[in-house]
């Protein structure tokens, strides 16, 4: 994107000092759990404006070279509106925990988190498996991640 990436909330600084060494990696994925995200979602087009058909809304996924689905997160809204003006049906999001998201996803999926920005991290599906067996011990016994 090719200008300076200056922090606007929490999770942006986290990221940050994470890239640049300052914080450690799985520190700061234990953090990650907890910060909210912005999740792209596809608009419906209904006759009313403001009601959707369907109960359920479907996140921005995309294919990588090798097949893996990837579903597309961003730090906030702000940081998505670059990406999506690729994707204009995409132009609805919720702004969710990262723990609620990974209760969700289910297995075989990868996540991108800011893609199009040089701070972001991009999680395979061997650490997004992981981060949901963590977020799940965590909510079964929440001592443990104190």
């Amino acid at each position: 994107m090719g200008q300076e990436f200056e922090p606007r909330n929490d999770l942006e600084q986290q990221l940050l000092d994470a890239q640049e060494g300052r914080l450690d990696s799985e520190a700061f994925m234990l953090q990650l759990l907890d910060h909210q995200l912005f999740m792209p979602v596809e608009d419906e087009a209904t006759g009313i404006q403001g009601f959707q058909r369907s109960t359920k809304a479907q996140p921005l996924t995309l294919d990588s070279e090798d097949g893996t689905r990837v579903l597309i997160l961003f730090t906030s809204p702000e940081r998505a509106k670059p990406f999506l003006h690729d994707y204009p049906d995409y132009q609805g999001g919720l702004l969710s925990e990262f723990s609620w998201i990974l209760d969700r996803v289910g297995s075989g999926i990868a996540i991108a988190v800011n893609p199009g920005f040089e701070i972001g991290i991009d999680l395979d599906t061997d650490t997004v498996a992981h981060l949901i067996h963590l977020n799940t011990s965590r909510q079964q016994d929440p001592q443990a991640s104190s």
